[in-house]
């Protein structure tokens, strides 16, 4: 890839995609109107949601926060390790910041790519080491969601065997081409063979400028052992905690599932997001296939409707919220004078604090210990 230019955005038909969204859209409207008798009953949704524990609610954000401070840390440590120092606070900023831009716009992913390159240029890495982090960040998270996902499936029972099955079929296959690479003759026919068909696949004019992406982040990027540790443990802890979130958002509302059984709502609902994107940030698509999937695999309609409005609500209103201010921050910080900045920052840290403890004392409020203090006669010493 040029040294120049940013990271190529993939080529789009905004006609046909447009027609699609909008097709997919009036078939949704159509869908509710035809089946509003079998929707959901609001009200009940509203009662579960408005009976939520606070201590849950506390660990729904929690969690969510934890899991994006995550994948900033993963992305500072890459930007680490191809020599540039950027500070905790700029990471987040930038990862929330490209979050909000990926999930409200039209083409988001792109845009977002293309703002964090900038934000890593500006931050003082090169092209090649922007683009490098960005395509390993892509990678090695995906590869955490996948071995989340088959976790998850091997550990339930109903889909266990098609686990199995989807897996023993690439193990024949390795098997059967060890046996054959065993020979010399046959190895260097297969290896020959291979080799033309992956340099015919490199040159393709969609793939060339990935590949070469790929060769300058090698040159740039030198993990070691102890950074691949790193590296694999934020991208797992990004991953485990969203799901940690939905999963303390259905206990909120008193639903009693397993935690592999919300992993599995959380996947199903992920492949629904990305095939059928309704709207930005998956809206439409996400929240009805994660209550039917709650619903399908043992919760009742009310608390998943309910549980999964309480989950959308921090994992994606609110952290677009905080990306659009963490935009707003980035983009305005340098035209603000420092007392300027420095009274802002005293502000919010105020305001952060006092929602964290009035939260906390919710939750302290609403506990069995604080019930049975509350239920001492008066008079009575505390221990």
């Amino acid at each position: 890839m040029p040294s120049s230019a940013a990271p190529p955005a993939p080529r789009r038909r905004p006609g046909a995609r447009a027609l699609v969204q909008w097709g997919l859209g009036i078939s949704a409207i159509v869908l509710l109107v035809a089946f509003r008798d079998r929707l959901p009953d609001f009200g009940a949704m509203w009662d579960a949601a408005a009976r939520a524990h606070p201590a849950w609610i506390l660990l729904v954000v929690m969690a969510s926060a934890i899991s994006m401070g995550a994948f900033a840390r993963l992305q500072r440590r890459l930007l680490r390790i191809g020599g540039v120092r950027l500070t905790l606070r700029r990471a987040i900023a930038v990862t929330y910041a490209g979050n909000a831009l990926s999930t409200t716009l039209p083409a988001g992913p792109a845009v977002s790519v293309v703002y964090t390159f900038r934000q890593f240029r500006h931050s003082g890495a090169t092209a090649q080491l922007a683009t490098a982090v960005i395509l390993a960040g892509g990678v090695i998270t995906t590869a955490a969601y996948s071995a989340i996902a088959l976790l998850a499936l091997l550990a339930a029972p109903q889909a266990r065997e098609a686990a199995l099955a989807a897996l023993l079929a690439p193990a024949v296959l390795a098997a059967a081409a060890a046996l054959i690479l065993v020979r010399r003759g046959p190895r260097a026919r297969l290896a020959a063979a291979a080799g033309r068909a992956l340099r015919a696949l490199l040159a393709r004019p969609r793939i060339a400028p990935h590949v070469e992406g790929l060769r300058d982040g090698r040159r740039v990027l030198r993990p070691a052992r102890r950074d691949w540790a790193a590296l694999a443990a934020l991208a797992l802890v990004n991953w485990v905690f969203d799901i940690l979130a939905l999963f303390a958002a259905a206990q909120a509302v008193g639903i009693d599932i397993a935690p592999h059984v919300v992993a599995l709502a959380y996947f199903a609902a992920q492949a629904a997001g990305s095939v059928l994107p309704l709207l930005p940030g998956g809206l439409g698509a996400i929240e009805s296939s994660m209550a039917a999937a709650l619903v399908a695999l043992g919760a009742t309609l009310a608390p998943a409707g309910a549980a999964v409005g309480l989950y959308r609500l921090v994992s994606y209103v609110a952290v677009v919220a905080v990306g659009w201010l963490a935009w707003l921050g980035l983009h305005e910080g340098a035209r603000l004078s420092a007392r300027t900045r420095a009274r802002v920052r005293a502000r919010l840290t105020v305001a952060g604090r006092a929602v964290l403890a009035g939260l906390s004392a919710a939750a302290m409020a609403m506990s069995p210990y604080a019930a049975a203090q509350n239920l001492r006669p008066p008079g009575t010493r505390r221990p």
